[in-house]
């Protein structure tokens, strides 16, 4: 890591704008924001390289400063984090300059005895039994400064908060302006997420792939879906059944033809108990190659790592290359558009204007 002069001028670079890589330019990197007055900046030839807006991962799980550091090596400039404990390690992870930024749900809402129960160090908070606890949750977690709410949801009869429960949970959290993110990892948690209302989906079953009727709502209800694929794949190896993941990207497919959203996110974690440890950062470039061999073009995949969580997180200041946005930025040789693989062929990377050593 090495900390960049007030103004720096990338020439000869060729931005993605979200629908193309443009002609060769210029672009300012000023007091951490993307500019447009190059005078007085530090010259950097970019040698005609692509340059992309910092990836985004939509679902990670943070695991202190090197998580931070092992995003941003890998061009992932921002991780949403959806469950890290307690609010105090959350904070002082916030803000780390030179290193990924991050939001975060804090504690995640479970039911009384899910799988989730049994990873070490749940708070006892965490565990939801009826709407009034669901409620008391919301409000606990909006007063820690969570960025949106956080519930695992579980088949009905498997253990995670039951139907009222879920439905107080997320009611309180529209109340309070958050989005809900639901955990739903089987079909059945998915019809209960739709069911209750939840504004983001995360993770795709494994072994049968969703209803029709369910995408449909899906669709209805405006939700959006974070898949992770690589989680997904790997539990489905771990388990020794690799089939089972074929079910996987035969939803997101449908998902995505259908028009429901698809961000791209990856669980990565390293967290004991978990179904399969994911990689920080390089994860999300594994990711992009299998949302786009589950059906999404090239460029559906770079929006999915770039605007499109931008856009439904609320992160108005990231996610596009445009004067005024967070210079959080990737300079890749090859073309992704043609080659998703190419957004793994990192040259330079800036969190913020603050530039990061690429992962070897």
């Amino acid at each position: 890591m090495s900390t960049q002069p007030a103004k720096i001028a990338l020439r000869d670079v060729r931005p993605f704008d979200g629908h193309r890589i443009g002609e060769p330019t210029t672009v300012v990197l000023d007091a951490g924001l993307i500019g447009g007055d190059e005078r007085g900046a530090q010259v950097v030839d970019g040698g005609g390289a692509v340059l992309l807006p910092g990836l985004i991962d939509a679902h990670v799980h943070l695991q202190g400063p090197e998580t931070l550091r092992r995003l941003a090596e890998h061009g992932v400039t921002t991780g949403l984090d959806m469950a890290s404990w307690p609010a105090d390690f959350v904070d002082a992870l916030r803000g780390t300059t030179g290193a990924a930024d991050i939001r975060s749900a804090g504690t995640p809402g479970i039911g009384p005895s899910g799988p989730h129960n049994h990873i070490p160090g749940m708070p006892a908070e965490a565990v939801l039994h009826d709407p009034a606890e669901a409620r008391r949750f919301v409000r606990a977690r909006v007063a820690e400064g969570s960025d949106y709410i956080k519930i695992v949801l579980e088949a009905p009869g498997d253990g995670g908060p039951d139907r009222d429960t879920a439905v107080a949970l997320v009611e309180a959290a529209h109340e309070q302006g958050e989005q809900v993110v639901a955990h739903a990892s089987t079909p059945g948690a998915w019809a209960l997420a739709l069911d209750v209302g939840a504004d983001i989906v995360t993770h795709t079953p494994l072994g049968a792939p969703l209803a029709e009727a369910d995408i449909a709502r899906a669709v209805a209800a405006g939700t959006v879906a974070v898949p992770t694929l690589a989680m997904m794949e790997g539990i489905a190896t771990a388990k020794g059944f690799p089939q089972a993941y074929e079910a996987a990207p035969r939803s997101v497919g449908a998902l995505h033809r259908a028009g429901v959203p698809v961000l791209a996110g990856t669980d990565a974690n390293t967290q004991p108990g978990s179904p399969s440890p994911v990689p920080h950062g390089s994860s999300l470039h594994h990711e992009l190659e299998l949302l786009v061999a589950a059906g999404l073009t090239p460029l559906e995949a770079l929006r999915a790592a770039t605007s499109l969580p931008a856009r439904y997180f609320g992160l108005a200041d990231r996610g596009s290359i445009a004067p005024g946005l967070r210079a959080d930025l990737v300079l890749v040789d090859g073309d992704p558009l043609a080659d998703i693989t190419a957004t793994r062929a990192l040259r330079r990377i800036w969190c913020a204007d603050i530039e990061v050593e690429p992962a070897a």
